[in-house]
């Protein structure tokens, strides 16, 4: 018997919180089911970094890898889920220090008490390239956050997505962590190919451990 399922993903749905000015969520129907018509057929446009996705070397990387070309195997796997809902308003090394014993090679950090689902937060808790280094040291080769970004909205130095490309580490963000108790899983959440572009939806989920 597996165990039970946690998903993490936000739904994709019109009017939900979008970076400012990037592209929202729109949907319409192509087809409507009907006297001529036996199927209904929707369609959907959106930015990729979007809700819950991934994002591939080429969004912070000059000449990085674009979404269908990384490699699979890092989004699936042990991880552990952190409660960082005491930390100040940034990730600091000191933050994670308690939860270093025996890490698994993925780590979700939590820092909402409820997850915003329906507003931006543009004063989200960004996290430190040094607590990006430390996780690295800990042999961790993905960072997945709550957040809509590592780094600060207004950052123009992305230091903290600098640091993960620096360490060849892999990025999930926008996930829901408001509803699993913080400790040890496995992570599902595989990025869509979407051939030469710099991030990726994910229907990401975790699954407790037996």
């Amino acid at each position: 018997m597996t165990g039970r399922l946690w998903d993490i993903t936000q739904p994709l749905r019109p009017g939900m919180p979008t970076w400012p000015g990037d592209t929202p969520f729109e949907q319409s129907r192509v087809w409507t089911m009907g006297p001529d018509c036996p199927v209904n057929v929707g369609r959907f446009s959106q930015s990729v970094h979007a809700g819950t996705h991934a994002d591939a070397p080429l969004h912070y990387v000059e000449g990085g890898r674009s979404i269908e070309a990384v490699d699979l195997e890092v989004y699936l796997g042990p991880c552990r889920l952190i409660d960082l809902r005491s930390a100040g308003p940034r990730i600091e090394p000191v933050d994670l220090s308690p939860w270093l014993v025996d890490l698994p090679p993925r780590v979700l950090l939590r820092t909402y008490e409820t997850f915003p689902l329906n507003d931006w937060d543009s004063h989200f808790k960004p996290v430190a390239a040094e607590s990006i280094a430390l996780l690295s040291d800990h042999f961790v080769r993905l960072i997945g956050v709550d957040t809509a970004s590592l780094d600060p909205e207004s950052s123009k130095s992305m230091e903290a997505h600098r640091m993960v490309a620096e360490r060849g580490m892999a990025i999930l963000e926008g996930l829901m962590l408001s509803d699993p108790p913080p400790g040890d899983y496995e992570l599902i959440a595989l990025p869509l190919p979407l051939a030469g572009l710099d991030a990726a939806p994910v229907r990401a989920v975790l699954r407790e451990l037996e």
